[in-house]
This record gives structure tokens, C-alpha cells and sequence, in this order.
């Protein structure tokens, strides 16, 4: 149950890896939002720490002892970032939700004009860097990711789908509907609303640390968009098997008519054996493809979890927890 009274902004914020910089994000946090205007300090941070390793949770236990508009979640083993921010949602009481990274890359500053875009009437505002502070390869593969989302789900092209965002709490509603194990938020928002608008704002060099979110991560947060949430993976390996099986028919063809005409046919096992690599190749890829997608139905079906609870340290104005 929700309180009487709601809240007008939740800030939920996966932290992994993060005990360096989550002292001094809550401190920005508070800063900002303690005379920001629409919020007026009528806000609650929630941290959910996705099992980290290092001194994270200890850290979360300390803020949310020392100040009560902070709680924190620990989820009892690791379940991803958009999985954590589902555990995050499930407990938000505010009328908006904004998400951030933990490492202080996305400024507190830039929260009020994702706010200020609410207001008109948006759904959904999401961050357009002008800059990006990261590792070139995580650039690249950004920009990949985001002309992939673009074709898969149908997204503006215009749109970059960046993890700071903020939206209404009844889009939050909706993406909690969703209860199957691989959670791809930007998926369920474009599932549930188009009304959704972008502000420009600066990318920061990270606080203190290093990043935990490798290149494994990232394919695997590609995976869950192209099979969660779109047919296209299917239909192409099926266009790639027509291709193929038409091309074997008209070497077939060529063949046959070359016997017929000068009775001469190729000597040797090259052509068979790259034949055989191609078809075999592509046999290969439409079985993983439809691998993919079996073994997400089987877990769906099976009630995998999206993630488990281990602690709640502060005051969570709690919705009820999955």
C-alpha cells in the first residue's frame, strides 16, 4: 500500500561498485532538490545495491541511518541494472521517477530540466548528451545499440535511449506490469507510451572508481532488447535461410546447364565443402537464434525471479514488493 501522502519526486539509482561516490552523489542530491522547483525537498532517494562486492551497502546503510529521505534495497544476488531498477520502481512513491547512474557521470544539477519537461506534459524525458565521457568503445557501442533499438522497436531516431530519465508514475505503473525475468526498461517504456521528449545535457568524467559495467554487460543488455522485444532476429534468420536456399538452387541450376551444354563439371571438394560451411553456418545461427528466444519462454514460464530482496535499510514509502 502507498501512503496518503505521495511524494512528489523517488530517484532510484542501481549502485554497484559505487562506495566512493555515493556519499557525494546524496549530498549533490540534496542540494538540488531541496529548493528545486515542483519538488521543494518532497523527495526520496532509493539506492539498491545489486550484490556488489565492495563496501556499497555499507555505505548505503550509513546514509540512510544519517538521513531520512534515503533508503536502500539489497538485492541478495546480482541481478543486472535494469532488474534493480524494477526493485527500485516496485517501492518509488512519487508522482515522477527519475533514474541516474551511481557514478556521478549524470549531474543532480540536470534533474530540474528533466522535471521541467514533465510538466508539459511529457511522459517521458530522457538525457541527450552533448559529450561522452566514456571509453570509445562504449561509444561505439552506444550508438550501435541505439540505431539496433531504432530498427527493433520502432524508436525515433532522433531519440537516445540514455539510463537518465525521468517519467510519470504511472509509466512506472506500467513498466511494473511486466514481471518476466529479462527486463529491458527502455523496451517496456516504448511498449507503454511514444509521448516522450529529450533535453540536452553535459556527460561528466566518473567521480572516483573505475567502471564495473564491462563488455559482457553490454551484449547481454543487447540480447535481452532484441529478442524481449522484437520479431526481427527471427524474420531475417528465416529471409537469410531463403537467401541461401535460393542461391544452393540456382548454383544447382547453373550446374545442371553446364553438364548439359559442354559436359563439364567442377573437379574437386572446394565448392562442396564451402557449401557445406554456408548452409551449415546458417543452420547453426537460426538454432541459436531460436534458442535464444526458447530459453527466455522456459524461464518466464519456470517464475524466475527479477530479482531477490535481502535487506531494506530506511524509511521506503513501500509499494508492496514482488
Amino acid at each position: 500500500m502507498r501512503d496518503e501522502f505521495v511524494l512528489k519526486l523517488s530517484v532510484v539509482i542501481p549502485a554497484y561498485g559505487s562506495e566512493l561516490t555515493l556519499a557525494e552523489l546524496v549530498r549533490q542530491l540534496e542540494a538540488v532538490l531541496s529548493d528545486a522547483p515542483g519538488v521543494m525537498g518532497s523527495y526520496e532517494i532509493i539506492l539498491v545495491c545489486d550484490h556488489s562486492p565492495d563496501g556499497t551497502w555499507d555505505v548505503i546503510k550509513q546514509l540512510a541511518a544519517t538521513r531520512p529521505k534515503v533508503s536502500g534495497i539489497l538485492l541478495r544476488m546480482n541481478a543486472g541494472q535494469h532488474n534493480a531498477l524494477m526493485a527500485g520502481f516496485a517501492r518509488a512513491a512519487g508522482d515522477v521517477v527519475v533514474t541516474m547512474d551511481d557514478d556521478l557521470q549524470h549531474s543532480p544539477d540536470d534533474i530540474p530540466k528533466l522535471l521541467e519537461k514533465i510538466a508539459e506534459g511529457y511522459d517521458v524525458v530522457y538525457a541527450r548528451f552533448k559529450n561522452r565521457s566514456h571509453a570509445a568503445w562504449k561509444v561505439a557501442g552506444s550508438k550501435f545499440n541505439n540505431r539496433i533499438a531504432a530498427y527493433l522497436m520502432d524508436k525515433p531516431a532522433d531519440l537516445y535511449l540514455s539510463p537518465f530519465r525521468a517519467f510519470k508514475s504511472a509509466i512506472c505503473k506500467d513498466i511494473l506490469t511486466y514481471s518476466g525475468p529479462y527486463v529491458y526498461v527502455d523496451g517496456l517504456i516504448l511498449s507503454v507510451t511514444r509521448n516522450i521528449a529529450s533535453v540536452e545535457v553535459t556527460h561528466f568524467e566518473r567521480f572516483a572508481g573505475t567502471s564495473r559495467y564491462g563488455l559482457r554487460k553490454s551484449i547481454s543488455l543487447w540480447l535481452k532488447m532484441a529478442t524481449s522485444f522484437s520479431l526481427v532476429p527471427l524474420r531475417l534468420t528465416s529471409l537469410l535461410g531463403i537467401v541461401v536456399s535460393a542461391l544452393g538452387f540456382l548454383f544447382a541450376f547453373l550446374l545442371i546447364v553446364q553438364k548439359l551444354t559442354i559436359d563439364v563439371m567442377p573437379v574437386g571438394w572446394a565448392s562442396l565443402i564451402v557449401a557445406v560451411l554456408v548452409i551449415g553456418g546458417v543452420q547453426l545461427l537460426a538454432l541459436g537464434v531460436l534458442g535464444e528466444y526458447l530459453g527466455r519462454v522456459l524461464l518466464t514460464i519456470n517464475s524466475r525471479p527479477q530479482y531477490v530482496i535481502g535487506e531494506t535499510v530506511g524509511s521506503l514509502t513501500s509499494r508492496s514488493g514482488k
